[in-house]
C-alpha cells in the first residue's frame, strides 16, 4: 500500500494550526496562562457569575478541564468563588480585579496574535475561514456525546 498525502488529512492540518498557535500564544500572549485559562476568564468577563458548567460550555472544555482551568486561575487569584444563594453545592464564578487587569492586557495580546496568525490570509479570506473552522468545531462538538451512533452516518 501507498503512502497517503497526510497534507490533506484535516486532522493533521488542525494539528500544525494548533502547533503554530500554540508558540504564537507562548511568543506573543503569556507562558503564564494558557489559552483555554485566558478563555475561561473571558467568559467570565463577559458573563460574570456563572457556574462551572455554564462556563464549560461557553468555551467548548469538557466537565475536568474546565475544573482544572477553574483550578489554576482561582489559585492565581484571578477568579473568585462564591456558593450559589439558591443552590449550596455549585459555586458562581467572577473575575476578581486582577483577573479583570490580566484578562484586559492578554486581550491586547490575544488580538495582535491573532492578526499574525491570520496573516496570509485576505480580509474576506479570514472571514470565511473563520466561519468554516467555526462550522467544523460545532459539528465536532456533536461528536462527543452523539445522541445517534456515527454507523450508518453520512
Amino acid at each position: 500500500m501507498a503512502a497517503v498525502d497526510i497534507t490533506t488529512h484535516p486532522g493533521h492540518l488542525a494539528r500544525r494550526l494548533q502547533q503554530a498557535h500554540y508558540l504564537l500564544w507562548n511568543t506573543m500572549v503569556s507562558e503564564e496562562i494558557t489559552s483555554p485559562q485566558f478563555a475561561v476568564l473571558n467568559a467570565l468577563v463577559a458573563e460574570p457569575g456563572l457556574d462551572q458548567r455554564t462556563v464549560g460550555e461557553r468555551v467548548g472544555l469538557d466537565r475536568s478541564t474546565v475544573a482544572e482551568v477553574i483550578s489554576r486561575l482561582d489559585r492565581r487569584g484571578l477568579l473568585d468563588k462564591v456558593r450559589d444563594p439558591q443552590d449550596g453545592r455549585r459555586f458562581l464564578l467572577r473575575p476578581t480585579e486582577d483577573g479583570t487587569r490580566t484578562h484586559r492586557r492578554l486581550a491586547l495580546r490575544t488580538a495582535r496574535m491573532n492578526q499574525v496568525l491570520l496573516a496570509p490570509l485576505t480580509a474576506d479570506e479570514r472571514t470565511l475561514f473563520l466561519d468554516l473552522i467555526s462550522r467544523v468545531a460545532d459539528a465536532a462538538e456533536g461528536l462527543r456525546n452523539p445522541a445517534e451512533p456515527l454507523v450508518g452516518r453520512p
